[in-house]
């Protein structure tokens, strides 16, 4: 049976998914952008800020599961501009060990909802 995971701290869903499902004790996100929960507006003003805010929206996701960056096995980063790589990768870099940082792949989109820069999923395990 999987558990629906929920969290006031990150952005609610906008559509038919949910911010995280928990099968056993594998636990698939769905992909976050940087609206900011408490507010519901877009933190796009520069790529830094954006990508933090999408971090620490994930961080909450993985908490409210009982998890944190630890637990990630498997990351997916999708970007509008590749020119935003270098940024985008040191703040994400920030929240891991890079000893036990997560297996991963960025790929450039041609869009993104809400027309963001950055969006992020991930898969963890307990």
């Amino acid at each position: 049976m999987k558990k629906i995971i929920y969290t006031e701290k990150s952005p609610a869903p906008i559509g038919p998914y949910n911010q995280a499902v928990l099968k056993g004790n594998t636990l698939y996100t769905s992909g976050q952008i940087a609206i900011n929960p408490a507010t519901g507006e877009l933190v796009v003003s520069d790529i830094e800020s954006e990508t933090k805010q999408v971090m620490e929206n994930m961080k909450a996701v993985l908490e409210a599961a009982g998890m944190t960056f630890e637990n990630v096995v498997k990351s997916t980063i999708f970007i509008m501009n590749m020119n935003d790589f270098g940024t985008i990768n040191s703040v994400y870099g920030s929240y891991f060990n890079e000893k036990t940082a997560p297996a991963r792949e960025t790929v450039q989109v041609a869009a993104l909802p809400k027309n963001v820069n950055v969006e992020i999923s991930m898969i963890a395990i307990l």
